[in-house]
């Protein structure tokens, strides 16, 4: 499913409800940046490699550095759509593995070109469910998604709310009396 939103789903209601743990720009376009192999390489099998939980885990790590590079993009946008934003080097390098692997997981079970056991040419996921309830599951997901970020957008308002009350009233009356 190279660049579809049904990635999208799942990988954003993981990252929101694992925000503890899990950084979530990184996670979420580790699940669109594992798809530059699809265009590189039009040909079938079209999921190669990077589709793989061994190189997958490579594509994914160089995805958390180069994330890390550029961290102070992440912290404004997260900033901009207001979720709470505190990462780490290991963090976001584990967050690139872990959402190229959920990339790889659910194409594992949509394509039958994926193997993500390589070199073994093993598909245990194939077909594990249909592709129209891997659809409606990502579906599910996404709804679930935009839930947990409204409240999560909720708590965040209101966190800010009681931060800048309890700032005003730290400072010292600055009427000169």
């Amino acid at each position: 499913m190279p660049f579809t939103p049904y990635h999208f789903g799942p990988s954003a209601f993981i990252g929101l409800a694992l925000k503890k743990y899990i950084d979530i720009p990184v996670f979420v376009l580790a699940n669109l940046i594992v798809d530059i192999e699809v265009f590189f390489y039009p040909r079938w099998p079209v999921h190669r490699y990077f589709h793989t939980l061994l190189i997958g885990a490579v594509v994914g790590a160089v995805w958390g550095l180069v994330a890390y590079a550029v961290k102070p993009v992440f912290k404004w946008g997260m900033q901009l759509v207001r979720v709470h934003y505190q990462t780490s080097f290991f963090k976001m390098i584990i967050s690139g593995i872990l959402g190229v692997w959920l990339h790889a997981i659910t194409d594992g079970i949509y394509h039958w070109d994926v193997r993500m056991f390589w070199p073994s040419k093993a598909r245990p996921l194939w077909h594990l469910v249909s592709e129209g309830q891997v659809k409606t599951i990502c579906l599910a997901f996404f709804i679930a998604a935009v839930i947990l970020y409204a409240i999560t957008f909720v708590s965040y308002t209101g966190q800010n709310k009681t931060k800048k009350a309890q700032d005003r009233a730290k400072k010292p009356n600055q009427s000169g009396r």
